[in-house]
């Protein structure tokens, strides 16, 4: 884990505690039933991946306990099957989350959740398409915001510039896969470049790590940090990279490949 910074316990402010948000790509956290949409043959009991309950609750109680230990009203995830998964996250969780899902019908059958603090955001408008999703409404505190999940570099730039068109008045929050965007050009800040110029990054490839999501924050925020997540119990023994739930087709039984990124907002 060299070069990781962690997590602060809290942030010490004489003020309202600032806003935070994260997210989280869970890698691949399907049940063990056959879907009549997506692709999932790899992951079931008879699958070459011999996905089994007990791993699938192994991996549904992991992705809880990184929820719970980020514990800020806004956490997006990536990389759950179905409704089904999510309410069995959600129903593992220690904090009090509530959430929302959309399916986004792609072809392996991965979709999006927000898991948030219901007494903080209250959200009036969902909507999702081919690898995105966005959560509108209220953030206590903050006003309106939107909170645009995607898992493509390849559309986010015009996701992000259709929705500054459509609704001018929301403050825009990106989390997920962004390459694609341009932030400055759209009123955005990046948070987690800093994090990116020292060489820290959510999924390890190689002997290097890469920035395989990100968080870009509205420039009507003012940015109190930034970075990636990183906690022990989520690398693997050697501490050089995160703990894989699988090597190829070898089962290792950890949280998954990537790390979560957060920011912190006023």
């Amino acid at each position: 884990m060299a070069g990781f910074c962690l997590l602060a316990a809290g942030l010490r402010v004489r003020a309202q505690p600032p806003h935070g948000v994260a997210f989280y790509d869970a890698d691949c956290l399907y049940d063990t039933v056959p879907s009549p949409f997506g692709n999932d043959t790899r992951y079931l009991p008879q699958g070459e991946m011999r996905w089994t309950g007990e791993r699938y609750r192994r991996k549904v109680m992991q992705t809880a306990a990184v929820i719970d230990s980020l514990g800020l009203p806004l956490v997006g995830l990536y990389g759950v099957e179905n409704e089904s998964v999510v309410r069995d996250v959600a129903a593992a969780c220690k904090g009090d989350y509530a959430y929302l899902f959309r399916t986004t019908d792609s072809y392996n059958g991965l979709d999006f959740a927000l898991f948030y603090f219901g007494d903080r955001f209250f959200p009036d408008r969902v909507e999702a398409g081919h690898f995105w999703m966005t959560a509108a409404g209220e953030l206590r505190g903050a006003g309106r915001v939107c909170l645009l999940m995607s898992a493509s570099d390849r559309y986010i730039g015009y996701k992000i510039e259709e929705h500054r068109r459509q609704h001018p008045d929301e403050r825009l929050l990106v989390a997920g896969r962004t390459a694609g965007a341009e932030p400055q050009r759209c009123g955005l800040s990046e948070p987690l470049a800093a994090a990116r110029r020292a060489g820290r990054g959510t999924r390890r490839a190689g002997n290097r790590w890469e920035m395989r999501s990100n968080v870009l924050i509205d420039t009507a925020f003012r940015v109190v940090r930034g970075d990636v997540y990183a906690r022990r119990w989520l690398f693997d023994p050697s501490g050089e990279a995160p703990w894989a739930t699988y090597t190829r087709r070898r089962y290792e039984g950890g949280p998954g490949a990537n790390l979560p990124v957060f920011c912190y907002f006023r």
